[in-house]
Parts: C-alpha cells; structure tokens; sequence
C-alpha cells in the first residue's frame, strides 16, 4: 500500500487509520531556521550548488508530540529538539563522513560530520555509515540534489531494515522529495507520505513512480 497526500501532516493525521501505522520515520522541520540559498550565498566551493525553497517550519520550534503515539518511532536531528522527547538510549548516529576523519582535522567540513536520529527501538544506540557530503557521497552519483535536507535512499534503507519488518507500513509526514518512500518500496514495506510543499510532493510522486518502473516484476 503506498498512498501520498499533498497538504498539512497535523491536518492530515487524525484522518488516517493510524492502528495500521507500524513506523514513523521521519526527517521533520528541526527548528533551526536554515537558510537554503546555497547559490545565492555562494555556498559551493567544491561544486555547483543551488537556492531550493525554504523549509516549511523551520522558523519555529519543532514539536514532536503528535509522533509519540507510534510504537516505533526514528526522527533526524533530533538533537534540536531532544528536550522535548522522552528519555531514550536507542539514539542512532549517521555517520556521514564515513571514516574521512581519520585522515582529516576535525572541523574540516562546513556541515555536520554526522546526524543524530532519536528512536524509541531497542535499547542500544546504533551507527549508521553512509558518506553524504557535498559531491563526495556514498551513493547517487551523477543525481543532482533536489531539497536541502535531502537523504540518501541507501541510508534510510539501512534505517528501515533495521527498524521494521517486511509488510510492515511506514509513514513519513515530512516527506520532502520521497526519499522514504522509494526506500520502503524497494523493502516491501507500506508507505504513507505527507509533504505540505507541492512542488516537493511533485517531485516525490515522480521519483516513486521512476523508481517502482526500476524494481524487478514478481
């Protein structure tokens, strides 16, 4: 079952089934006012970088709250809001540089050398590895950026294996350009997606479809 909806995940929410909701995962507005105008700000040194809209959100503290009724739950960056997130030791840290610290200073990237997800599964903090820097990354070659805070397809592949099961059903209510989507079709996992931006949820509509046309027939 995959169903997308184009409008608010807070208005959206209460008119959904959620007893046959098995996961949240989700990369949400985290509060801190991003400027997204790489270009604009001539932000890319390295490579050609671009101004994408801004983050629908972003300018006011998040509030995790509505997401808490899930029995699973995984939320990036949470270390923004943590103070309103119940007590967990399951963190899990996506390691994005994966190992180039070794042999660099530290500080040396511009963006955060990892990212910290919040969950409520298990008991032990895990690490995720995937490089996701800028023109050096670990997968998606060749594959412009379409949202500022877009996330790899391997990654949250990585993420949902770990956290649910095949069959299970995903919703991402923050769901940007799909990137959870298309990693929960490639797993035989349910998807509901919620993104408020339409040209966003344009642009996820069409990377699922692209990506479904690219999976093997059963």
């Amino acid at each position: 079952m995959i169903k997308l909806y184009c409008g608010d995940c807070l208005e959206i929410l209460p008119t959904l089934d959620i007893t046959k909701i098995d996961a949240v995962i989700s990369d949400p507005p985290y509060g801190m006012d991003a400027k997204v105008n790489y270009k604009t700000r001539k932000r890319g040194a390295l490579a050609e970088c671009n101004d994408f809209l801004p983050i629908v959100g972003d300018s006011e503290p998040f509030d995790p709250t509505p997401w808490l009724q899930f029995s699973t739950i995984a939320l990036f960056g949470a270390n923004w809001y943590a103070d309103n997130l119940p007590i967990s030791g399951a963190w899990i840290v996506w390691d994005k540089l994966d190992g180039l610290t070794s042999s660099r200073k530290i500080g040396f990237n511009d963006n955060s050398d990892c990212e910290l997800i919040w969950t409520n599964h298990g008991k032990a903090s895990r690490i995720l590895h995937h490089r996701w820097m800028g023109c050096m990354k670990g997968s998606e070659h060749g594959q412009r950026r379409v949202h500022p805070t877009q996330k790899p397809v391997a990654l949250m592949e990585q993420l949902i294996d770990y956290l649910t099961n095949p069959g299970d059903t995903v919703i991402d209510p923050y769901m940007g350009t799909g990137s959870t989507g298309i990693a929960c079709e490639k797993l035989g996992r349910g998807f509901i997606g919620i993104e408020i931006n339409r040209k966003y949820f344009d642009i996820a509509s069409r990377r699922m479809e692209e990506a479904r046309m690219q999976l093997p027939l059963l």
